[in-house]
């Protein structure tokens, strides 16, 4: 039996996303994480070294999953909700660049 939990859009999942990231610094280490994406994103596209593309979910994961595992001990929500926890990284980065959410 999973233990998983259903939701039935993206404005229902938001808040338990920010459950998951309740602690500081693991919320700081999706910022840059999701920084350094958008960073690369944009000078891959614009310098024509498209390869540079694939090194993307490294970069984006691997910064957020350092904060789960050794900061908020818990497992990603991608792992169980893999397109909501996609838009939540972007939603909560933006919301941290509002100063709606602290980091």
């Amino acid at each position: 039996m999973s233990n998983q939990r259903t939701f039935n859009s993206f404005s229902e999942f938001y808040p338990y996303y920010l459950e998951e990231h309740s602690d500081v610094i693991c919320r700081r280490l999706h910022f840059v994480g999701s920084l350094l994406v958008f960073l690369v994103a944009v000078w891959a596209i614009t310098s024509g070294k498209l390869a540079w593309l694939l090194t993307l979910p490294v970069i984006g994961y691997g910064f957020a999953w350092v904060g789960h595992f050794k900061f908020e001990k818990n497992r990603p929500a991608t792992f169980k909700y893999p397109l909501y926890s996609l838009m939540g990284d972007w939603v909560m980065f933006r919301d941290m660049l509002i100063g709606r959410i602290r980091f």
